[in-house]
């Protein structure tokens, strides 16, 4: 039993999941008209119109804009993607760098749709946010 798990992880965290990462990345790249370059200059003016390292909320329960922009940034980013950079280029050379834009650049189209599904789908049956 333990050779058939290792047999499927090796399958699915080999070539075939970067083909399927990376190829989604270039299908919503394609299909959204290659959002990441079209939006880039709102998504930078959004981002500095409603910047407040002061911390203005929008009530008592809310968040900054910056501790949005940074828990964004976290749940994007998170340490492991540190670390995997840093092992990715001693391991690689410095050629990993090109190819880790590359897959951030399709990827970027990705998040993208990943952000509009869970605003679409953000209620259950009974009208309650459960996320987005």
């Amino acid at each position: 039993m333990l050779k058939i798990i290792e047999d499927i992880n090796g399958l699915f965290w080999g070539n075939i999941l970067i083909v399927l990462l990376v190829g989604t990345g270039i299908f919503f790249t394609l299909k959204l008209k290659f959002i990441q370059v079209r939006e880039f200059k709102i998504g930078i003016k959004h981002l500095i119109k409603g910047f407040d390292l002061n911390g203005e909320k929008a009530d008592n329960r809310g968040m900054s804009s910056f501790q949005a922009l940074a828990t964004a940034i976290a749940a994007q980013v998170g340490t492991g993607n540190l670390a995997g950079a840093a092992t990715a280029i001693v391991s690689g050379g410095p050629g990993a760098i090109f190819w880790m834009w590359i897959s951030a650049f399709f990827g970027m189209a990705t998040i993208y749709a990943e952000a509009v599904l869970g605003q679409l789908f953000k209620k259950d049956v009974n009208g309650t946010i459960v996320g987005g």
